[in-house]
């Protein structure tokens, strides 16, 4: 059994665990990075609190010695579902069962302004080109003379009201309170804002109305401006400009507030269910497919009485699709009838800052907020990680910024172009 699996984030990465030595059934994964990263903490490392390789573990390094695990590196472009062949960037492959594990990538609805001028931030690329910028515009607000340009480079727009906007605008709280006045003495005149903005009427949407009141009086008594029913339309020229007519000129508009799957070459149109989400069977079949399979946050499953309107996009629902897909694929093997998938459903967090935190259980139903919230967030998150070598890291670096209210990761790391020679 040949398998082969498009995307190793929290999806791809537990399908190809859970087949480990798995006789007769050969797996390959194939990414464009050659690294998995674990993306709720991406925030912290956009931010400096934590190092990319924190949360971030090289494939070949994890499958090194695992004889039926491969990786290939590379972009896939097209689907032959006739000849069950992909085609890549630099090759082909043949498959007996391809599964999409692509996750989301950022929408930004349309507005191209939004895209071209906004900081994105989902993938590990993304984090850094966040801590590059930031990290710039403070220097540069430091030796700006212009009172109303500073207030720009200072002033920082956070777009979408999840766990992403509110862990991020948080963090820039905190280190506004504890860092900036203490390493840029020269911005101590100078007030920076900054602002939370979401299109609904509470934040985290999806939890409870606990959850929400929480978060929005801390955020709150952090400084945070947040503004709900407030969506944004258009960023241009250092202004953002919402639908209720408000503007804010920042130079930092951080994008958190939407996500959509991928479309690919091959699969059929009428595979594609909401937000080009590929809609699937109970089993994660694609619809309209013999032997393709999409998990995770590319697919939409509405065959789970639960949740009829297709599952949140969410690490748990992934991680639990992989494992099932994985056990349904042994099944095949051996013959035997395969497994619905039904979504159990663990429960949501967010942290909002140093000893903050929400979350909510559904079963039994029960919320926690404050020191004993933001203790299970921090736990939850560290097991979460790949390896122990993650988690290590991760606990030290966490350490670290508790006992010292700070971090010593702010630099600007960046390559350099290539300065061409010409020739005499």
């Amino acid at each position: 059994m040949e398998i082969v699996i498009i995307g190793g984030g929290f999806a791809g990465i537990n399908l190809a665990k859970e087949l480990l030595n798995e006789k007769e059934i050969n797996v390959t994964l194939v990414d464009k990075n050659n690294y998995n990263f674990f993306a709720p903490l991406i925030y912290q490392v956009a931010t400096a609190f934590l190092e990319p390789s924190s949360i971030s573990y090289p494939f070949r390094k994890f499958f090194s010695g695992k004889k039926n695990l491969k990786f290939r590196l590379g972009n896939l472009l097209k689907v032959n579902p006739s000849e069950n062949k992909i085609i890549l960037n630099n090759g082909e492959l043949t498959y007996d069962y391809l599964v999409f594990a692509t996750g989301a990538e950022t929408s930004y609805f349309g507005m191209e302004n939004v895209k071209k001028n906004a900081i994105p931030m989902k993938t590990l690329n993304d984090a850094i080109v966040m801590r590059n910028t930031l990290l710039k515009n403070l220097e540069k607000a430091a030796i700006c003379k212009d009172m109303r340009e500073r207030r720009k480079l200072l002033t920082i727009v956070v777009a979408g009201g999840g766990p992403t906007g509110v862990e991020v605008s948080g963090m820039f709280a905190e280190m506004r309170k504890s860092i900036l006045l203490k390493e840029y003495p020269e911005l101590s005149t100078t007030a920076s804002n900054i602002y939370l903005v979401d299109g609904a009427n509470a934040l985290l949407s999806p939890m409870s109305k606990a959850s929400q009141e929480d978060t929005l009086e801390a955020l709150t008594k952090l400084g945070v401006v947040v503004k709900l029913n407030t969506t944004v339309v258009d960023y241009i020229d250092d202004t953002v400009y919402f639908g209720n007519g408000e503007t804010i000129q920042t130079k930092n508009l951080i994008w958190a507030a939407g996500v959509s799957a991928k479309v690919f070459e091959g699969i059929p149109a009428e595979s594609y269910g909401r937000g080009k989400r590929m809609a699937t069977d109970a089993f994660n079949k694609v619809n309209g497919t013999e032997n393709i399979y999409a998990i995770g946050d590319t697919c939409i499953q509405l065959t789970d009485t639960d949740f009829p309107n297709g599952h949140p996009q969410v690490a748990q629902v992934a991680i639990q699709q992989g494992i099932n897909l994985a056990n349904n694929f042994k099944r095949m093997r051996e013959k035997k009838p395969l497994k619905p998938f039904k979504y159990n459903d663990k429960g949501s967090m967010a942290i909002i800052g140093k000893n903050k935190a929400v979350v909510d259980l559904p079963k039994p139903k029960m919320h926690f907020k404050g020191f004993f919230a933001w203790i299970i967030w921090l736990f939850i998150h560290l097991i979460s990680l790949i390896t122990y070598r993650n988690r290590v890291k991760t606990f030290f670096n966490w350490m670290i910024a508790y006992f010292a209210k700070d971090q010593s990761l702010r630099m600007i790391i960046r390559p350099d172009k290539k300065v061409k020679i010409e020739p005499k």
